[in-house]
């Protein structure tokens, strides 16, 4: 294996290894320490690349958006209407299994952090607000006829419905399972005019 090739596979093992303890032992256990333990490698190592806690949220809050934009990017391409692609984006941020529920704890885990730390607010601000605008653009794909400020409006409806049963859903899977969640969804786009009439054929 060449040296690039081996880094990479190092990084990929780190950045398990950083979603991994903040998705499973939550925002208080990460720590250098816990990320080397994950990872099976020294502290040293994981310190070349992230020097300190704040390095490690960093990492697992862009990884988190890297992911989900390849995500809802593959959706839209593959959605055949405008109302489809708008319902397919929000379904997937919900935490519908096991991958998007880890997703939701990291997201909630970061963002509890980052209330205090003026690098990781801004962070979350600037991907939640390219979050909000495409929630916007595809709001008003799947209803030209509505005025911008109605179409913000709903928009931001339906980002906090589909986050906020996620965190729900992360911390009570059992009492919010993918099809309550789902049922949710088409009742809340029902109710704004928004219906995929091909809902469920995910």
């Amino acid at each position: 294996m060449s040296r690039t090739a081996d880094r990479s596979a190092q990084g990929e093992t780190l950045s398990r290894a950083v979603w991994d303890v903040l998705s499973g032992q939550g925002l208080e256990r990460l720590t250098v320490r816990a990320v080397a333990a994950a990872a099976g490698c020294t502290t040293g190592l994981v310190m070349h690349r992230f020097p300190n806690r704040q390095a490690l949220l960093l990492h697992a809050r862009q990884l988190l958006h890297e992911v989900t934009r390849a995500r809802v990017e593959a959706l839209e391409e593959r959605a055949a209407t405008p109302r489809s692609v708008l319902r397919a984006i929000l379904h997937q941020g919900m935490a519908l299994d096991e991958q998007t529920r880890q997703e939701a704890i990291v997201w909630m885990g970061f963002l509890a952090a980052a209330v205090a730390d003026e690098q990781l607010i801004e962070e979350h601000r600037r991907n939640n607000r390219a979050w909000r605008e495409r929630v916007e653009r595809l709001t008003a794909a799947a209803a030209p006829e509505w005025t911008s400020e109605r179409v913000a409006a709903v928009a931001l409806a339906l980002i906090a419905m589909a986050e906020g049963v996620a965190a729900y859903a992360a911390a009570d899977p059992e009492a919010f399972p993918p099809d309550a969640q789902e049922r949710m969804l088409d009742t809340a786009l029902a109710a704004y005019g928004l219906a995929d009439p091909r809902a469920g054929a995910d």
